[in-house]
C-alpha cells in the first residue's frame, strides 16, 4: 500500500509487486495481513528528514508507527549528508537522531545512498516484514470498519472539548478516546 498523500510514489519496477494507494494512519508505505497494516516505512528526502526532525514532526510520526508491529525509517541519501547541512548546524540533526533512535529503538532509520536504493531497501524489508507476519504473528481480533477520517475525529474531539490541531495528524491517544466511546 501507498499513502494516498504521498507526492513521489515509488513504483517498485523492478519487481513483481502492485500498489494500492490508501490513506494511511502512520508511514508512506504499508503491508497488511487482511484490513490490519502490520508494517510501515516512513520516506524521507535528507531535507526532510532534517526539517521534521528539527521541528518534532518525526516524533509525532514514530509514535504513531510505534502502535504497528513493524516500522522503519527510511532516508534517500547517506549518514554522511547530514555533515553538510548548511541551513542547520549539523550536530543539531546528529545529536536529534540519536535521541529519537534511543526513544524508538524499535524503529529503525536507514540511510541509503540515493532514493533508487531507498526504494529497493523498502521494498525489500515490506517484503520481509510480510512474511514474518504471515508466519510469526498473532493477529488480535480485527477492529471494525467505519474508524473515522482524521476530519471525522477532529470534529468529534472538538465536541468533546478535546484540544486538537487545525491541521495535521492527530496523537494516538485522540483516536484511543473515540475508540473508548465505541464499546
Amino acid at each position: 500500500m501507498v499513502d494516498a498523500q504521498e507526492k513521489y510514489p515509488y513504483k517498485f519496477p523492478q519487481q513483481a509487486v502492485t500498489t494500492n494507494k490508501r490513506t494511511l494512519a502512520a508511514g508512506d508505505y504499508a503491508v497488511a495481513l487482511g484490513t490490519r497494516v502490520v508494517a510501515s516505512v516512513e520516506r524521507k528526502s535528507m531535507a526532510d528528514f532534517v526539517g521534521s526532525l528539527t521541528s518534532g514532526r518525526l516524533r509525532y510520526a514514530l509514535a504513531e508507527m510505534a502502535t504497528l508491529p513493524r516500522a522503519a525509517v527510511v532516508v534517500e541519501e547517506p549518514y554522511s549528508k547530514i555533515f553538510a547541512q548548511e541551513r542547520v548546524r549539523p550536530a543539531l540533526v546528529a545529536d536529534g537522531l540519536a535521541e529519537v533512535q534511543v526513544a524508538w529503538p524499535s524503529i529503525p532509520i536507514v540511510f541509503c545512498d540515493n532514493r533508487k536504493m531507498a526504494e529497493e531497501w523498502t521494498y525489500r524489508w515490506l517484503a520481509a516484514a510480510q512474511v514474518w507476519a504471515e508466519n510469526e504473528l498473532e493477529m488480535p481480533p480485527e477492529v471494525p470498519a467505519g474508524e473515522p477520517s482524521t476530519k471525522e475525529l477532529r470534529a468529534w474531539a472538538r465536541a468533546q472539548g478535546i484540544e486538537v490541531p487545525d491541521r495535521g495528524r492527530l496523537r494516538p491517544e485522540i483516536l484511543a478516546a473515540w475508540r473508548a466511546t465505541q464499546d
